[in-house]
């Protein structure tokens, strides 16, 4: 064994989830804590008043905005994460994240600046998408990278119990902030979930910056495999994957349905918010254990049937938990709520983190998936938008947006049927073509 190779990193498979974890917290805290504030603050404090329906759809569009801003993010991003490495782009983002959240505590409002409020508050979500965009990919390359096959699919998974958690977290916080009286909650109450992400943001730099670099690329590096213009390759060689990705990741609109949409849409016929913010965390918090659970079926069954399995539980579920909000029964708002999050949803967030960077090879697997993933993921970005427009009045009023959520669900699956199954492919043979054939011969093994 030579030097080099003998100075290669060790896989660390347990740090590498821990760091993850604490980077999907920190983004989904702030992904939780805005899309609240959208739904809940932001309508009245930064845009003109008037039409409360307009303002609430304007207040969604800058919810929106973040999500444009992410593929710009996963594109610059992911260059340098192939280019240079993944740890240190993985710090990158956690701080611009942590700047921008906890600016967003500190802005004026629209009845003290006027226009220049909304503008600025664009702006900082803009960074945060920017964020976003390279987030979740890099997460799952890294740990993709420091984990072994047939264990893959657990480990990653733990991306998105960062997701649960910080969700979690998210509603601590705001739960009591949203029960104060509307003086204090329109003046300083709703900037305080903005400034503790401070907390998170240090202390997940400080994990990631004690994690090495992944094995996987420093081999490639070493072997000269580092590409100059590894968005160019994507689109050159792996632009059907970039299509089916990007389809497979649109299913992630049911989650912003769900988390997002939903709260408006349960306080507009009546439901009491705290106990809506209460359902909504409760099911997410369950994710917590349902997720690594989704992520280590995915290894024993396969990636593609684990999603299979999401995408028609979550298509199903939706009309049932629309339906329970708007008959206002806490108790089956509850149990679809646990349904569709908690059990099929997991399905999907437990399995994606692995399954999407195992479709491309290490030279350009975290510039592969993270524009992709995020191409898919604009819709999620829109879709409480998108749902406040197709929103009717009267008791069946949500149907238009329960089908809009089984529509991309039911792309989402077709996206899916395309994708390469990975669960028991080598490493070194991710993304190439390979890769299936390794694949076949296994099943051909265990056939006979």
């Amino acid at each position: 064994m030579t030097s080099t190779t003998a100075s290669r990193p060790a896989m660390t498979p347990r740090r590498a989830a821990i760091a993850a974890l604490l980077g999907s917290t920190l983004e989904y805290y702030d992904f939780f804590v805005y899309g609240a504030a959208a739904a809940l603050v932001f309508n009245v404090l930064f845009f003109p008043s008037g039409d409360p329906t307009v303002a609430l759809i304007a207040s969604f569009a800058t919810f929106a905005v973040g999500y444009v801003a992410r593929p710009v993010g996963a594109v610059v991003m992911g260059h340098f994460g192939d280019r240079i490495g993944r740890k240190r782009v993985m710090l990158a983002t956690v701080v611009m994240m942590g700047i921008a959240s906890f600016a967003i505590g500190c802005l004026p409002t629209y009845d003290q600046v006027g226009l220049l409020a909304p503008a600025l508050l664009v702006v900082l979500r803009v960074v945060q998408g920017f964020s976003a965009g390279a987030e979740s990919a890099g997460a799952s390359t890294l740990t993709v990278e420091h984990s072994p096959v047939g264990r893959r699919g657990f480990f990653t998974s733990f991306v998105m119990v960062g997701y649960a958690v910080g969700c979690s977290l998210a509603t601590i916080v705001f739960l009591p902030v949203a029960l104060l009286p509307a003086e204090q909650l329109y003046t300083w109450g709703w900037r305080i979930p903005f400034w503790l992400s401070a907390v998170v943001v240090v202390i997940t730099y400080y994990v990631r910056s004690h994690l090495d670099e992944t094995p996987v690329f420093a081999e490639a590096k070493e072997e000269s495999a580092v590409r100059k213009l590894p968005l160019n390759d994507v689109f050159k060689h792996h632009w059907r994957d970039v299509i089916r990705v990007a389809g497979a990741s649109l299913m992630a609109a049911m989650q912003t349905l769900f988390a997002v949409f939903s709260l408006s849409y349960a306080t507009s016929v009546g439901v009491d918010r705290s106990a809506m913010l209460a359902i909504i965390s409760g099911a997410i918090a369950l994710s917590i254990v349902t997720i690594p659970a989704a992520g280590y079926l995915s290894d024993v069954i396969g990636r593609k049937r684990t999603m299979l399995i999401a995408s028609a539980g979550c298509s199903l579920t939706i009309f049932g938990y629309l339906w329970a909000i708007s008959t206002t029964d806490i108790l089956l708002i509850a149990i679809f709520a646990f349904l569709n999050m908690s059990l099929f949803f997991s399905c999907y967030n437990g399995v994606w983190t692995s399954f999407f960077a195992e479709q491309f090879p290490a030279p350009v697997r975290f510039t592969g998936m993270a524009v992709s993933n995020q191409l898919g993921n604009l819709l999620a970005g829109f879709a409480p938008m998108v749902a406040a427009i197709l929103l009717k009045p009267g008791p069946s009023g949500w149907l238009p947006v329960a089908i809009f959520g089984a529509v991309a669900a039911g792309i989402a699956a077709i996206a899916v049927i395309g994708l390469r199954e990975t669960s028991k492919t080598p490493t070194e043979l991710l993304g190439g073509p390979r890769a299936a054939d390794h694949v076949r011969q296994l099943d051909s093994a265990t056939a006979s």
